[in-house]
């Protein structure tokens, strides 16, 4: 690794980076005093407004950015697996002495100040898999090396389900943007795709039907890879008519037959399991990939029931709600249909600072926080989210820049782990506020209020800052 130890303390700083990031906290400042200003409290300095609690934590936010950059690169490096021993620590210690807030056990209070060590978990695990992903022996087409960076994100991914904060643990899954940019086989994409798919389609379809349609699917992709058309068809005919055969006769033998659809499982899951073992003895190797998916596919649509109960009713309800299978206006519905109400009404130019009705009025639950795009909505209009999407635009391709011009892969692979992060949050929050998202209580960076919030996103940041610092102090990869 490369150090800056001489110079001064901004050589090398990426200050385009470090602008948008002011401008998007500066931003976000206005915001959240628009969104919490009392009128009946006296005196506009006072701390009873969130605003004036938040310029605290934006200056602490600044003190820890420049201590971030202070510390030697090789440090971040160094440390990065005790960092995230840290933080599973921190995360296992919220199941024992945390407090539930909105359902999620998620939280270290001290005092009047909740921590919610989940946002400087994130920061762990992305320097714990720059470090393992940049080993000289690490291979992402190896499939050892895989499993490991599987099991180093399924930890941290575990414990925070058990916190009840699954909309927190899904951020983990961006990581998987980074694992392309290091050369995963991009079809490996495929599986990931098809289980969401087949978690909607299992609210929306039959248990037979669903059946039905992976058999069909998983016949049509065979054929397409083999060409052989008679010998699948002939198959899937075999497949029903056992199905109908073993549905008799346990009817015959029993007081309580197998029915059609438990008759078809057993069936083609018995033949798929038989088919694979020869496919893989033979060495065919797309019939063994896809029977193994086809295996794979069915044993998740028997636990998406069993998953979807272990949740908590409001989760439960946000995403019927989301997928349109209920219709709850007074309860789920309420905090979509008010954001989106806000956000419609500001129209182009907005109405103003201070000048939000659905904001000012309080119809927007949690306006400050979670919620705090509809602020922007409201009272800046089109225009003004369309300026805050351009910033973020600008910071994250920006962290893509600076993996891209690293000499050593730790540093690459950190800046596009914050850049996934980044990414993953403004989508989810943005998506939820205009109703293209589930509702998961994931805050928008640097914007919503909170002090835990941003001085890791800070941290998170700042790290990629000083990393990529030491690579331009030495005239490596100029710009």
């Amino acid at each position: 690794m490369t150090s800056n130890r001489t110079g001064s303390l901004f050589s090398g700083v990426d200050r385009w980076t470090v602008l948008f990031y002011a401008l998007i906290v500066l931003v976000g400042w206005f915001s959240i005093a628009a969104a919490t200003y009392d009128e009946t409290v006296p005196h506009v300095f006072s701390f009873a407004h969130f605003y004036m609690k938040q310029v605290v934590w934006i200056a602490v936010a600044a003190v820890v950015a420049i201590t971030v950059l202070l510390i030697d690169d090789r440090y971040y490096h160094m440390w990065a697996y005790p960092a995230y021993i840290i933080g599973l620590l921190l995360l296992l210690s919220t199941l024992a002495i945390g407090k539930e807030i909105n359902g999620a056990k998620a939280w270290i209070s001290f005092g009047s100040f909740n921590v919610q060590p989940v946002e400087f978990a994130k920061i762990a695990t992305a320097l714990a898999m720059a470090r393992l992903m940049s080993e000289y022996t690490f291979s992402i087409s190896r499939l050892g090396d895989l499993v490991k960076v599987a099991m180093l994100l399924a930890v941290p991914l575990l414990i925070i389900v058990l916190q009840n904060d699954t909309g927190s643990g899904l951020v983990l899954g961006s990581f998987l943007f980074v694992l392309y940019r290091e050369g995963l086989n991009k079809w490996l994409c495929l599986p990931f795709l098809m289980l969401a798919s087949l978690f909607i389609a299992s609210f929306l379809l039959s248990p037979l039907a669903l059946l039905l349609l992976l058999i069909g699917l998983y016949t049509f992709s065979e054929v397409m890879m083999s060409g052989e058309v008679r010998s699948r068809i002939i198959f899937v005919a075999s497949l029903l008519l056992g199905a109908m055969v073993l549905m008799v006769l346990t009817g015959l033998l029993f007081d309580e037959g197998l029915s059609f659809y438990a008759s078809l499982l057993i069936v083609s899951l018995t033949a798929a399991v038989g088919l694979a073992i020869y496919a893989l003895r033979f060495k065919i190797a797309h019939t063994f990939i896809t029977l193994v998916l086809y295996i794979g596919s069915v044993f998740f649509l028997l636990s998406v029931e069993q998953v979807f109960n272990a949740l908590e009713p409001h989760q439960q309800n946000r995403i019927l709600s989301f997928m349109g299978i209920i219709n709850d206006p007074a309860g789920a519905d309420y905090n979509v249909n008010q954001s989106k109400i806000a956000i419609g009404s500001g129209g182009l130019f907005g109405k103003g600072f201070l000048q939000g009705t659905q904001i000012k009025y309080g119809f927007v639950p949690e306006r400050h926080t979670d919620f705090i795009f509809c602020t922007v909505g409201e009272e800046w209009g089109f225009l003004g989210t369309l300026t805050i999407l351009t910033l973020f635009a600008c910071l994250i391709l920006r962290l893509m820049k600076m993996g891209e011009r690293q000499e050593e892969p730790f540093g690459r692979i950190y800046c596009y782990c914050v850049a996934s992060i980044l990414l993953f949050h403004v989508l989810v929050n943005v998506g939820m506020t205009i109703g293209l998202m589930p509702v998961m209580g994931i805050p928008l960076p640097f914007m919503s209020y909170g002090g835990s919030s941003l001085i890791a996103f800070t941290i998170l940041l700042f790290i990629a800052i000083r990393l990529d610092a030491s690579t331009r102090h030495f005239g490596l990869n100029k710009i």
